[in-house]
């Protein structure tokens, strides 16, 4: 799934956009968020892996498969937070991740 700015996905300078990969591996705790089938364009109950973010060259897309529900994003937002050591700024975010 696409995870970097959407300004920064349509400005032509820049030719990588930020992904995070998607499997159907049940993974355990915040980094990996469980995403459902339906409007996601995933056909099994699947797991994000926001420990495993990386860039890929724009033109690797061909197709939007879906999207994901706002809680399914807030989800995966608050793993790569958690990741990146970001979720420690802004204290709710840092206990939230911590009980999962």
């Amino acid at each position: 799934m696409v995870v970097s700015d959407p300004e920064v996905n349509d400005h032509q300078r820049f030719p990588l956009v930020g992904v995070v990969p998607i499997t159907r591996t049940p993974g355990e705790g915040a980094l990996y968020p469980v995403l459902g089938p339906g409007t996601s364009g995933l056909l099994d109950t699947s797991c994000a892996l926001a420990d495993h973010v990386r860039s890929i060259d724009k033109r690797r897309i061909s197709r939007v498969y879906g999207t994901l529900t706002r809680a399914e994003m807030d989800a995966v937002d608050e793993g790569l937070a958690l990741f990146f050591g970001l979720a420690a700024r802004t204290g709710d975010a840092w206990r939230d991740c911590r009980r999962s």
